[in-house]
This record gives C-alpha cells, sequence and structure tokens, in this order.
C-alpha cells in the first residue's frame, strides 16, 4: 500500500516523494488531495497569523498555508489520517501545524479564539450524480455560514470543477473573488474568496498554471454580459482560450479585450489577421474547406489533431468517418461559422 500511495506523488506532491520518513495512507487521500501547484497557488490567497484548515485530510494545503501563516490549524476526523498527516508535518519540518482529531466544523464552534482566514475543502457526499451541489457537500458550508462567519471574517473555500460558477455566487454569498484554477489545460479547482459584510461584484479570475509561463485573464461577469462579440470570418490566426477561461465563461470579454474576431456566436473560437499573445493555444490558419468528403479529400491528411467547438459530432465519430489517425503536425477544428455552416480549419500549431 505504501508503495502504490507512493507512487502517486511522484508528479503531483514531489517534495512527500523526496523526503525521507513520509508515512503514506491508502491511494484514495492522495488522489482526493491538492497538488502542490494548487496548494502554493491557494497559499498566495492568504495572510494574517492564524488560519484553519477545518477539512485537513492528508494536509498538502495546510503544509502550503503553513508557509504563509505562522500558525496553522489542521482538523481531521479520521484519526488515522490525522496521525499520518501530522507524523509527515514533522518529516517535513512544518513546526507551526497543529493538528486535532476533530470535524473541522465542531471545532470552530467550541474554539474561543477568531482566526484571520477559515479554509473548506467540502466533499461530495454522493459521488455517483453528475450535478454539483453545496447544499450535497460535507461539510455543508450553506448551513454553518453564519457559524463559520462568526470566527472569521475571511473565508477561502475549494470546490470541484463541476459547480456552476452563477450558482456559486448566488448561493454562497460576501464572495470577493472566484479564482478558476488549472493546471496544463486541465481545470482542477474553483476557489472561493468570501469576506464578511462584502457587497460589491465578485471578480472572476482565471489561471493555467503551465511549465512555461501562467496564463492569467481576471473579468467581472457584468463586463462579460455587457459585452458584444465581432463576428467574423477566419483569417490567419485560430485562437483557443485555455480550460480555466472556458470554464468562466468570459467568451465575448475575451474577444474585445484582445479585439479578436469570433468565428460563431457559440464556438468559442477566436481569429486575426496578425499573431498576437493569448491565453491558451495559437495556431496559423492554412486551409479552410466545407465539412464535406469532398473537402476533407482536398487537405489529403492521413494523420491530425482533432478538436470540435460548436459542431454536432464527436472527436471519436469523426475519426471513424475520416479514418485519420491521432497526431502529427497538423490540427483540425471542425466548427461553425457565421452563415451556419459546419467547416473545417486546418491549422499549424505556432509556440
Amino acid at each position: 500500500m505504501q508503495l502504490e500511495a507512493k507512487k502517486k506523488c511522484r508528479t503531483k506532491l514531489p517534495t512527500w516523494f523526496k523526503t525521507n520518513a513520509i508515512y503514506y495512507p491508502p491511494k484514495l487521500h492522495i488522489e482526493q488531495s491538492s497538488s502542490e501547484q494548487t496548494a502554493a497557488y491557494k497559499a498566495e490567497l492568504v495572510h494574517g497569523k492564524t488560519l484553519l484548515d477545518a477539512t485537513g485530510g492528508f494536509g498538502v494545503d495546510s503544509f502550503y498555508f503553513a508557509k504563509k501563516v505562522p500558525k496553522v490549524f489542521h482538523c481531521e476526523l479520521n484519526p488515522k489520517l490525522s496521525a499520518i498527516a501530522c507524523h509527515n508535518f514533522e518529516a517535513l519540518g512544518a513546526g507551526n501545524i497543529k493538528c486535532h482529531v476533530e470535524d473541522g466544523i465542531t471545532f470552530l464552534q467550541n474554539s474561543k479564539e477568531g482566526f484571520d482566514w477559515i479554509y473548506l475543502d467540502p466533499s461530495r457526499r454522493d459521488t455517483t450524480q453528475r450535478v454539483f451541489l453545496l447544499k450535497d457537500c460535507e461539510p455543508n458550508i450553506l448551513f454553518h455560514m453564519k457559524t463559520i462567519f462568526s470566527k472569521a471574517n475571511r473565508i477561502l473555500v475549494k470546490t470541484a470543477p463541476l459547480l456552476d460558477i452563477k450558482q456559486g455566487l448566488r448561493e454562497l454569498g460576501h464572495i470577493k473573488e472566484v479564482h478558476v484554477v488549472a493546471v496544463q489545460n486541465e481545470v482542477k479547482e474553483l476557489l472561493w474568496v468570501l469576506e464578511n459584510g462584502y457587497t460589491d461584484e465578485a471578480e472572476v479570475k482565471t489561471i493555467n498554471l503551465t511549465k512555461k509561463r501562467d496564463q492569467k485573464f481576471n473579468f467581472h461577469l457584468s463586463k462579460e454580459e455587457a459585452s458584444i462579440s465581432k463576428i467574423v470570418v477566419p483569417q490567419d490566426y485560430l485562437y483557443e482560450p485555455n480550460a480555466a477561461i472556458l470554464k468562466s465563461g468570459a467568451f465575448k470579454l475575451l474577444g474585445r479585450r484582445f479585439d479578436l474576431g469570433k468565428l460563431h456566436e457559440h464556438s468559442h473560437l477566436y481569429t486575426s489577421d496578425e499573431l498576437i499573445d493569448f491565453p491558451g493555444r495559437r495556431f496559423s490558419i492554412e486551409n479552410v474547406v466545407p465539412y464535406s468528403k469532398k473537402g476533407l479529400l482536398q487537405l489529403g491528411l492521413t494523420k491530425a489533431n482533432i478538436t470540435t467547438r460548436n459542431f454536432p459530432q464527436s472527436v471519436s465519430s469523426l475519426r471513424k468517418r475520416t479514418k485519420l489517425k491521432e497526431g502529427g503536425d497538423d490540427y483540425l477544428f471542425f466548427t461553425t461559422n457565421l452563415n451556419e455552416e459546419r467547416i473545417v480549419l486546418h491549422c499549424k500549431r505556432k509556440p
């Protein structure tokens, strides 16, 4: 069990993997924990002298919070997992984390002191349903919000990407910021920064953590709703937003801010006649053909990377129909243009 769990940490938790005397829990706890990249990002959002991690788990987030906050309280109801996290904190040299074998909300209710921050990572009670609802999570932070705010003015909540952003804004209240965090173009978590008494509009902050450089795009939903897309025909270059932006819903504002045309209101692909820096993938457009047997034959390809945007068929069905092998330097975007016509864009990736 130890070796199997340790293998899970090689890339996700390299600090744990490289440290001697680390004890590992069942691999499920490793799978459910934050990665070091996302934990480090969360730590940059907090400050002050005290922080309560009310849903401590394996302790990755607590460890990184302890790099920014002098005193961290780690609450974990599972005695074995709490003991493992506490042991590992010592092995990692994190002496400013105090472990409590207790439910975080119960600890909070019985605590006589307040905290500068409270962090919660509620887990879904029923993981078989596709719909993510805060009321179906443990702890139910909606039910306990008054108690939580009585002990801290600032709360940081982590939820899975399945949660609808507008739904979260409606239910939580007092939200100052929403962070959409992606790693290597895969959205990993949503972070909700709550401040007691805050009534202004929340700012949505997207970030895609990559090996080269982080891609950021921040906006307010009211600005997105007030913006109008410029719908155009494909030009010389094509842009595909990163996964964090796509999750955030900043589709109209993104094009306006970068002065890009959009291929279709619902395609979420952008184009320009000059290459620009962009928070996502960039391509040169080599050819545009109708979606037809003749059009595909015109491209003369046997291998390509396929993406669909606002298109009725899936990638797998297109591969069956076109007989195109996966990979290579050619990219095909199957999409819909401003005239509601199905088209295929043959592209080359730009660095």
